[in-house]
């Protein structure tokens, strides 16, 4: 098998290895790892849909991670997606009114972060071996609400690595944050910050780019990380649930082999999305990504007119995990529907740093007649939520009623009847207040758990785990800083 070798979307030309880039999380120059090539599943579809979960996994995976042993792999796949997960299928769909739900939440967070962030720590851990790191990993995120959870519970009290997750101190929901203050582990430390989530975002990469503070970080032990999904290594295991999502349309008889799908993705920061993008350049049929936005429609305008302006009101809605101007993962599309030309890339991404705005050329939109860009108001939301649960039973979070809205839109103006796939992201446990709100049954006086005691009522829906364990756990993190105060954070914790 062919070794792929990972380099900057910017045109940094050291090229480094699957696990190398794991590491270091994001490119010197402040660029996006992204392969040298993608490569093409080298098993058949129908030789896919008799495997496992985790079988599939490491079908996908091992074309990517070419650096990593089959044992390091299987290893890191086997200790992700086992029993923390509460479904033996680790990713089920369910079909409602006309669509499967791929469902990616049943994880220990019960946001699809989980799928990604149950192996990362593994991929992480196993890297360093084997590039003889002496130094404890630091991995830096910024959160718009599930990724910090997801990922403080991955790397909680993983030996050799400590973990800071920066999150909008107004800009997520009572769960979320209860979520990530109430978070056990000595590695551990989350901060709100002043600010949104591109702020968050943008003093991060900021971080990660200063060489004085990575120097300074070497001398007492100590090198940086992402957990984001800028980080390859967040972004590659992504990939396995669309393929396994087809191959059991395939398995059930709801396709033929070679038959195309849709996939539909409430999108913020691309990289969900993105990941379906790959599994297509892998050789997954898939006709028309649907890219589902929220009010902040930055993604919604830029298919739509091939122009990406962040210069806009940054809208805090009841579905804030989408919440984002600046969608970090767009920059590897931008680079591969270029031409993989890291020059070009570079210059778009200099205009949004300085101008907050880009526009792309005729061709490169051609190059994106495969996707399809909607967004859906606070008020079709909500309408999603309430008429899927009237007319079926199915419960749908915020961000999945998002694509859910979307995707009725886009077959009102397509008629398009292809086979599709929604992206189902959370539970609807993780936003109780916004779904009881959408159903008609809020109660003002009441917190956002004994809502969810209403919503499992309602719903005959079992209260997960995740929930019902923070209810009554102890606050453990209550750092607010400034959104220009993050490196000071970054040291208070880390050399106390």
């Amino acid at each position: 098998m062919a070794e792929i070798l990972y380099s900057s979307t910017r045109g940094d030309k050291s090229k480094v290895t699957a696990s190398q880039a794991i590491l270091k999380g994001l490119a010197a120059d402040g660029g996006l790892f992204v392969p040298d090539h993608i490569p093409h599943l080298d098993k058949t579809l129908s030789e896919l849909k008799e495997m496992s979960y985790q079988d599939t996994a490491y079908e996908v995976m091992k074309l990517l991670l070419t650096d990593f042993t089959e044992e390091e792999l299987r290893y890191c796949i086997d200790h992700a997606y086992d029993s923390k997960f509460d479904t033996e299928v680790i990713a089920p769909m369910t079909e409602a009114d006309g669509a499967f739900y791929l469902e990616l939440y049943h994880g220990k967070t019960i946001a699809f972060k989980d799928m990604a962030l149950s192996i990362l720590p593994y991929l992480m851990t196993t890297a360093a071996k084997k590039n003889n790191i002496k130094n404890d990993i630091v991995i830096l995120t910024a959160t718009s609400g599930d990724t910090g959870k997801a990922a403080l519970a991955g790397f909680a009290d993983v030996p050799g690595t400590k973990i800071v997750v920066f999150y909008p101190k107004h800009g997520v929901s009572p769960i979320q944050e209860r979520q990530m203050v109430t978070q056990e582990g000595d590695n551990t430390c989350v901060i709100g910050i002043e600010g949104n989530f591109d702020d968050a975002q943008t003093g991060v990469k900021k971080i990660f780019t200063d060489p004085e503070f990575a120097r300074e970080l070497d001398e007492k032990g100590f090198q940086f990380s992402s957990a984001n999904s800028i980080n390859i290594g967040r972004l590659i295991p992504q990939i396995v649930y669309y393929v396994y999502a087809y191959t059991r349309l395939l398995k059930e008889g709801r396709i033929a082999d070679g038959d195309e799908i849709n996939v539909v993705v409430p999108t913020g920061n691309f990289g969900n999305i993105l990941a379906s993008y790959y599994a297509a350049k892998m050789g997954l049929p898939i006709k028309t990504f649907i890219c589902a936005s929220n009010s902040n429609k930055v993604l919604y305008d830029f298919f739509g007119t091939g122009t990406y302006d962040r210069n806009r009101d940054f809208v805090l809605t009841s579905s804030p995990s989408m919440d984002i101007l600046i969608s970090s993962n767009l920059e590897r599309l931008i680079y591969h529907i270029a031409g993989d030309n890291a020059e070009v890339d570079a210059s778009y991404m200099k205009k949004l740093t300085e101008e907050g705005k880009y526009e792309i050329t005729p061709q490169m939109r051609e190059a994106l007649k495969c996707f399809y860009g909607g967004f859906a108001t606070e008020e079709a939301t909500a309408a999603a939520i309430k008429d899927l649960f009237e007319s079926t039973g199915y419960l749908i979070d915020t961000h999945t009623a998002v694509a859910s809205s979307v995707y009725s839109d886009y077959v009102k103006k397509t008629g398009d009847k292809t086979v599709t796939v929604i992206a189902s992201t959370a539970s609807p446990y993780k936003f109780t207040r916004s779904v009881m709100q959408a159903l008609g049954k809020d109660d003002a006086n009441a917190d956002d758990f004994q809502l969810a005691d209403k919503l499992s009522e309602i719903s005959k829906v079992e209260i997960p785990e995740a929930v019902t364990s923070i209810r009554d756990a102890k606050i453990r993190h209550d750092k607010v800083v400034a959104k220009d105060a993050l490196a000071d954070a970054v040291r208070s914790f880390l050399y106390k």
